[in-house]
């Protein structure tokens, strides 16, 4: 069971489904050096952790997450700036390396690192009033160059960096970066309902099935075919799948649905 409170990020558990909370609502969640530091604790935490099969990413108050701390910034070299950025990738990374199903719930704004926590999770599911930004350029600096295209394609990444424009959930969802948009007073219940939806499948397929997403799409197709054979191995020898695929028949035909084999 993991619940944990770090100085900037909150994890609860509730079965086999946790939270993790970005915890810096007066600063509407900005990301500072302390947050990057406990996100990686508490990724660390929750990678570990067998009873955890879906992490949910939320943020506390208004927002989800403002980008980069602005004011703590502002105070460095450029030096440590170079450093704290690394941080910033170890963070972000260790979220994208979580074994579970991983959530982001944007109810809110999410500018700059706010939208790279966003893109480093499996996927996103957020309010109609969610406001996106990558307002890095204007910020004077680099960023979110590698998430971004992957998800909403190269012209469209160029034309949202180089302009730093606000834009809409809808938006964000027409564009690739958000899976589905919800009324502010239905998101929780929508999130509620996949993440058990989720937590109830075999937790190793769903592992080794994001592990041959995540590694398949780097690679070539051939090599792609070979992850997903020895997950296919790894996956007959070490869970119940007969039991699966006797239950997922009974479901089917509990709910009228026609099952393999059967006749219409």
């Amino acid at each position: 069971m993991t619940n944990l409170e770090l100085d900037t990020v909150i994890v609860t558990q509730q079965g086999a489904v946790a939270t993790l909370i970005l915890n810096r609502p007066d600063a509407r969640n900005a990301c500072n050096a302390q947050m990057c530091r406990d996100l990686l604790a508490a990724t660390d935490q929750l990678g570990r952790d067998d009873s955890v099969h879906v992490v949910l990413v939320r943020g506390a108050g208004k927002a989800f997450c403002a980008g980069m701390d602005i004011k703590e910034n502002k105070s460095l070299s450029s030096a440590d700036m170079l450093g704290r950025r690394a941080l910033g990738f170890s963070a972000y990374a260790a979220i994208e390396r979580l074994p579970q199903a991983v959530i982001a719930v944007v109810h809110g704004p999410s500018f700059g690192g706010g939208c790279e926590i966003a893109a480093a999770c499996d996927f996103v599911l957020a309010s109609s009033e969610a406001k996106f930004c990558y307002p890095e350029v204007g910020w004077g600096t680099v960023g979110a160059t590698q998430r971004l295209p992957r998800l909403a394609g190269t012209r469209m990444a160029k034309e949202l960096l180089f302009t730093g424009r606000v834009f809409d959930a809808a938006e964000a969802k027409e564009i690739g970066l958000v899976n589905h948009v919800y009324q502010s007073d239905m998101l929780d219940a929508a999130v509620a309902g996949m993440a058990q939806k989720i937590a109830a499948a075999q937790p190793l397929t769903v592992r080794l099935t994001k592990r041959c997403l995540d590694q398949g799409v780097e690679t070539t197709r051939e090599g792609a075919m070979a992850i997903e054979l020895l997950a296919i191995d790894e996956n007959l020898r070490q869970t119940n799948w007969k039991e699966a695929l006797a239950g997922f028949g009974n479901e089917g035909a509990a709910k009228g649905a026609p099952t393999a084999g059967s006749q219409s």
